[in-house]
C-alpha cells in the first residue's frame, strides 16, 4: 500500500467521519489475458473514497491528538499551579499547627517548670523542719539524762524517807512524756524523710518530663523553621508512619496533667507535714515546759516539807536534849535521896538496935519505941518509891537517850534528803532546756 510522502495540512470535515480506517479492499481478478497483465497494479491501490476517508482519518486524529495535548497541557498547568497552592498550603498549615504544638509544648514546659520550682522549694523547706525535728529529738537527750539522774540520785535516799512521793510520781511522769515525745518525734522525721524521698522522685518525673519537653520543642521549633530553601531538608520515607507507642494529645497531655497532679498532691501533703511538725515541736515544748514546771513544783514544795520536818525535829532534839539533861539531874537527886534516907533508915535501926538492949523490964514498947518502927516504916515506904521512881527515871532516861539517837538519825536523814532534792536534783536540773521549739533553731 502506498504512503504520501509529505504530510498534508488538516481538514475539517463537513460530514462526520468514520471511527477508523477503512481497510484496503482487493478487487477480484479478472479471467481475461489482459486482466491478467495489470493484475499486480490493481490489487496494492485505494479508492478514491477510501483515499479521502484516510486523509479524513489521519487528520483526525491529528486534531484530537493536538486537543488531547493542549488539554493535557492545560491540566498540567492547572496541576502545577493547583499543587503549589496546595502545598503551600499544607506546609502553611503544618506549620501552624506545629506552631500551635510548640505554644502546648511551651504551655505544659513553664507548667512543669513552676512546679519543679515549687516542688524544689517545699522539699527544702521540710528538708529544714526535719532538721528540727533532729535537733528537738537531740535536745531531748540533756532533758531525759536529767530526769533519769533525778531518779537515781533518789534511790540514794535512805529508807525512811525511800517512799514514792508526788516528785517521783512527777519525774516518772516526765520520764514517760520525754520517752513518748522522743518516739513521736522518730516517727515523724521518718515520716519526713519519706515525704522528702517521695518530693524529690516526683520532682525527678517533673524534670524527666520537662527535658523532654525542652527536647520536642526544640524538634518542633527547628521543624517550624524549615522550608524549601533550606539546605538540610533530605528524602526520609521510612518515617512517614505512625509509631505503635506513640501517644495520642489526649495521652500527651493527660501525661503531664498527672504528673503535676501528682506534685501538688506530693507538695500538698509536704506542706501538711510541716504544719503538722509545727504543732509537734510546739506541742512537746508546751508538754515539756508545764511538766518541768510541775516537777519543780513538786521539788520545792517536798524540800519545804522536808525543812519543816527537819525543823520540827530538831526542836524535837533540843527538847530530848533538856529532858535528858534534866532527867539525868533528877536522877542524881534521887540517888542523894535515897542516900539521905538510907542515913536515916541507918540511924532508926541502929536507935532500934540499941534500945533492944535495954534490960528486963526496960525493954519497954515506950511511945519512942513506936515512933521508931513508924519511922523505919516511914523510911522504907521512901526508900523503895524513890528506888522505884529511881528505875523509872533511869528507863525514861534510856528511853530518851534512844529518842535522842532518832531524832538524830531522821534529822540526817532528812538532811541527806534535802541535799539529793536541791542540790544535787535540783541543782541538775539548771541545765534542763528551756524551751524544746528555741532548741530545735539553734546550731
Amino acid at each position: 500500500m502506498a504512503q504520501p510522502d509529505e504530510p498534508h495540512p488538516p481538514v475539517v470535515p463537513s460530514c462526520p467521519l468514520p471511527s477508523k480506517t477503512c481497510d484496503v479492499v482487493l478487487t477480484e481478478r479478472p479471467r481475461s489475458c489482459c486482466g491478467m497483465a495489470v493484475a499486480g497494479l490493481r490489487t496494492a491501490k485505494y479508492h478514491l473514497p477510501e483515499w479521502h476517508r484516510r486523509n479524513a482519518g489521519v487528520c483526525y486524529e491529528a486534531y484530537t491528538a493536538g486537543e488531547q495535548a493542549e488539554r493535557g497541557r492545560a491540566e498540567a498547568k492547572h496541576l502545577v499551579k493547583h499543587a503549589a497552592a496546595s502545598a503551600q498550603r499544607a506546609q502553611g498549615y503544618s506549620k501552624a499547627t506545629l506552631g500551635q504544638r510548640l505554644q502546648d509544648i511551651h504551655f505544659w514546659r513553664v507548667e512543669l517548670q513552676k512546679e519543679i520550682m515549687e516542688l524544689d522549694a517545699e522539699t527544702n523547706l521540710l528538708a529544714a523542719q526535719k532538721l528540727r525535728l533532729e535537733r528537738a529529738l537531740d535536745a531531748t537527750e540533756v532533758p531525759y539524762s536529767v530526769v533519769i539522774d533525778n531518779l537515781e540520785c533518789r534511790e540514794r535516799r535512805q529508807p525512811p524517807d525511800l517512799v514514792i512521793d508526788e516528785v517521783e510520781k512527777q519525774l516518772m511522769k516526765e520520764a514517760d512524756l520525754i520517752r513518748d515525745i522522743r518516739d513521736l518525734l522518730k516517727r515523724t522525721i521518718i515520716q519526713a524523710a519519706t515525704q522528702i524521698r517521695s518530693n524529690r522522685i516526683q520532682k525527678e518525673n517533673c524534670e524527666l518530663d520537662w527535658s523532654d519537653k525542652v527536647e520536642t520543642y526544640n524538634i518542633d521549633d527547628k521543624c517550624v523553621g524549615y522550608c524549601t530553601d533550606s539546605t538540610d531538608v533530605q528524602y526520609h520515607p521510612s518515617s512517614v508512619k505512625f509509631e505503635e507507642n506513640a501517644s495520642t494529645p489526649k495521652s500527651w497531655a493527660q501525661f503531664s496533667h498527672d504528673n503535676i497532679s501528682r506534685a501538688e498532691q506530693e507538695k500538698l501533703a509536704s506542706v501538711q507535714l510541716r504544719s503538722l511538725i509545727n504543732n509537734i515541736i510546739h506541742d512537746a515544748s508546751e508538754d515539756l515546759r508545764m511538766q518541768r514546771a510541775a516537777v519543780n513544783e513538786a521539788f520545792d514544795s517536798h524540800c519545804r516539807e522536808l525543812d519543816d520536818a527537819k525543823l520540827r525535829l530538831e526542836n524535837h532534839l533540843q527538847q530530848i536534849l533538856k529532858d535528858i539533861g534534866d532527867e539525868e539531874a533528877n536522877i542524881v537527886n534521887l540517888k542523894k535521896a535515897i542516900r539521905d534516907k538510907e542515913a536515916f533508915l541507918k540511924v532508926a535501926h541502929t536507935r532500934l538496935y540499941d534500945r533492944s538492949s535495954r534490960p528486963n523490964v526496960e525493954l519497954c514498947r515506950d511511945e519512942p519505941q513506936f515512933r521508931l518502927v513508924n519511922e523505919v516504916e516511914e523510911l522504907t515506904v521512901f526508900l523503895e518509891a524513890l528506888k522505884r521512881k529511881l528505875m523509872e527515871s533511869e528507863q525514861n532516861l534510856k528511853n530518851l537517850e534512844e529518842t535522842r539517837m532518832k531524832l538524830e538519825k531522821e534529822i540526817a536523814v532528812k538532811a541527806n534528803s534535802i541535799f539529793i532534792d536541791r542540790q544535787k536534783c535540783m541543782g541538775y536540773r539548771v541545765r534542763y532546756p528551756v524551751d524544746l521549739e528555741v532548741a530545735s533553731y539553734k546550731q
